[in-house]
């Protein structure tokens, strides 16, 4: 299917949008449209920056190079732009962005994967590319 990758991106984003609530939950910050949209911004425009650069219409299944570059990616320039737009980025919170970014991002591209998996004769799968 030719608009897959739209589905991929948006689930992206919204698993982007999930980070950022987790965030603002377990640190008690007000779950406001506006807090959460200053929490996420940073990422999602990092994931668009990251799509553009990975050709991600037929790329967005791949685990390497474009899903690890992807989550990367997006936890390096989120980051960025999160310190540009004036939040701090430290080191416990680095730490657990990369992990948490990389469980979802890459998470979400295995369960793409075994979903879009074509099948054999006999329901088998087939191989797939990496």
């Amino acid at each position: 299917m030719r608009t897959s990758w739209i589905i991929s991106l948006a689930v992206d984003a919204a698993l982007i949008i999930v980070f950022a609530l987790l965030g603002r939950q377990t640190h008690e910050h007000g779950l406001t449209l506006a807090g959460i949209a200053q929490t996420a911004a940073p990422f999602l425009l990092a994931l668009l920056a990251m799509a553009s650069m990975t050709r991600y219409p037929e790329t967005h299944l791949r685990f390497w190079p474009q899903g690890v570059m992807t989550w990367l990616g997006v936890v390096a320039f989120g980051l960025a732009l999160r310190v540009i737009f004036g939040a701090t980025a430290a080191t416990p919170f680095v730490i657990v962005t990369v992990i948490t970014l990389g469980v979802l991002l890459m998470g979400r591209r295995a369960v793409s994967r075994l979903i879009a998996r074509p099948r054999g004769r006999g329901d088998e799968p087939t191989s797939h590319k990496l």
